[in-house]
């Protein structure tokens, strides 16, 4: 793919892994939150289903599987990361678009069924 600009070339990667108790260099939280480069970063263009905590078990099943698809996404390849309208949420997390060859990671992610557009309200997963 060809880049207008090469300065947008995807430069960005890491060994991603599921975070634990440790210290939070390069790991994923959920589906729409990861930690990279000591950063915690939301996704800002999707919303997940929570597992800190699930309201239901559909919600726990579905956001296990945004998670782990979020972390396959995430170790695939270089991508880039972009700010919006705003630089952080109320938590003091990075709000950012990950991008890869021009493409939402997270659109991939809502077209999987494991996420939705963020629209500035939290929804249930819970039917």
């Amino acid at each position: 793919m060809a880049f207008a600009n090469p300065s947008t070339a995807d430069s960005l990667s890491a060994s991603f892994s599921i975070c634990g108790d440790s210290r939070h260099i390069n790991c994923v939280v959920d589906g729409d939150t990861f930690w990279f480069e000591g950063e915690k970063i939301r996704i800002a263009d999707i919303d997940t289903p929570e597992l800190n905590p699930p309201r239901c078990e559909a919600e726990r099943l579905k956001g296990e599987a945004a998670k782990a698809r979020l972390l396959a996404l995430l170790n695939a390849g270089t991508f880039s990361l972009s700010t919006g309208v705003r630089d952080e949420d109320k938590y003091g997390r990075k709000l950012r678009t990950v991008t890869r060859a021009g493409r939402s990671l997270g659109s991939t992610l809502i077209h999987e069924g494991l996420a939705r557009s963020w629209d500035g309200e939290r929804h249930g997963w819970c039917h």
